[in-house]
């Protein structure tokens, strides 16, 4: 007997991971009227989780994004370093590192509590849905949501099918994606799917502009934004999301597709200095120490 899909938006959403993108997926979830619970690895980082969402729900309200009165908001949300907690949700979103084995030890461990009624979507931006969906033992009930940072002001939503996602999996989570007021843009799973593989694609490009002296950061960033009408350039972005995870992104990436995809020295070397973009105030650009 195959699993009720919640149609719409579920009502019981659990996310693994508070930080930057964790948050911002409870927040999109929660402001949308569900039941949110977010797991963190300590109460340190779990009370962090709570005043990111907590944050980021104010700002809705005060911008006027949000109809809605916060404390309804706050008694909606429930922060908790328990994975037994997860019993009973009907969706659970991953949003991990992007590190394999983190990965399929959080994965297994939300799936030992959710039953067969529970749905799992992972929010890697590279790995395997396939790969993932393997270390399970319902991969049916398994694939990709790959937001994007940052996701409040994201209109965008990967969904990544695995070979062995139910149909009906594919179609109700499309109507999830919907009831997020985002768009769905619908990939099989393949080495960086779609947005990361070109992305990173342009990304590594600029890299070895600035690395042979072509031109400026800004100047290459800025013939993106102006010339097509990029909304951001791709080395901002690159400081945005992390060099470091775009290192990450870059090996994965050459070793399933090839050289094209050789991470350059630039970015090796930012890396090992610690220059990792907005998150450290330094990346390809300079960022205020705090936002």
């Amino acid at each position: 007997m195959k699993p009720d899909l919640p149609t719409g938006l579920p009502h019981l959403v659990g996310v693994l991971g508070g930080g930057r993108m964790g948050a911002g997926i409870a927040h999109a979830f929660l402001i949308k009227g569900a039941d949110v619970l977010v797991v963190e690895r300590d109460d340190v980082s779990a009370e962090g989780a709570r005043e990111r969402v907590e944050s980021a729900a104010l700002k809705s309200i005060e911008r006027g994004a949000v109809d809605a009165n916060f404390d309804e908001l706050a008694s909606r949300l429930t922060v908790s370093t328990d994975y037994d907690a997860f019993t009973g949700r009907q969706l659970v979103v991953e949003a991990v590192p992007e590190d394999w084995d983190l990965k399929v030890t959080a994965l297994r461990g939300i799936e030992e509590r959710l039953g067969e009624d529970g749905f799992i979507a992972s929010n890697t931006s590279s790995l395997s849905v396939n790969g993932l969906a393997r270390e399970l033992k319902r991969p049916e009930n398994f694939l990709g949501l790959h937001f994007f940072n940052p996701v409040p002001a994201s209109t965008l939503i990967e969904v990544v099918l695995g070979e062995r996602t139910s149909p009906e999996l594919a179609a109700a989570a499309k109507t999830w994606v919907e009831a997020l007021g985002k768009t769905a843009v619908v990939v099989n799973d393949a080495p960086g799917f779609a947005s990361s593989r070109l992305g990173v694609a342009i990304a590594l490009e600029a890299m070895r502009m600035v690395e042979e002296g072509v031109a400026s950061a800004e100047d290459i960033d800025n013939a993106m934004v102006l010339g097509y009408k990029h909304p951001t350039g791709p080395l901002k972005t690159t400081d945005i999301v992390g060099l470091d995870v775009r290192l990450g992104i870059a090996e994965y990436l050459q070793s399933t597709l090839g050289d094209r995809f050789a991470p350059p020295q630039i970015l090796r070397d930012k890396v090992a200095r610690g220059e990792l973009g907005r998150k450290t105030g330094k990346g390809f650009f300079e960022w205020p120490t705090q936002e």
